[in-house]
């Protein structure tokens, strides 16, 4: 069975910086994809950024810029580098991971105060 465990997410001042990481228990090369997602409260999950095994990479316009994200292939990890946030990046952050099937992590809760 596939587990996902993000960590790094918590609260921080709007125009700060945090970086997520999502560990996998397989091999980071068996999924095709691997991502990040988010849900703010009353809201609808949605794509953050994506990268695949080739290291192709793909953003949401709201945070092209202000997040980078990355793969450590030896520590079969993503991460997700946040600067320059804002109130509205306020959300669940799952990491997503894609081999046919689609996994999903529990998610980490990033708050950004005014």
């Amino acid at each position: 069975q596939v587990q996902l465990v993000e960590s790094g997410g918590g609260l921080v001042q709007a125009g700060g910086s945090l970086r997520l990481s999502c560990a996998t228990s397989r091999n980071i090369f068996n999924f095709n994809a691997m991502g990040w997602y988010r849900q703010a409260p009353g809201k609808q999950r949605e794509l953050v950024a994506t990268i695949t095994n080739g290291d192709n990479t793909n953003y949401a316009d709201s945070v092209k810029g202000r997040f980078t994200i990355s793969r450590d292939n030896a520590k079969n990890t993503v991460y997700l580098q946040m600067n320059s946030l804002k109130p509205e990046d306020t959300a669940v952050y799952y990491c997503n991971a894609k081999a046919g099937l689609v996994y999903w992590g529990k998610g980490t809760l990033v708050t950004v105060s005014s």
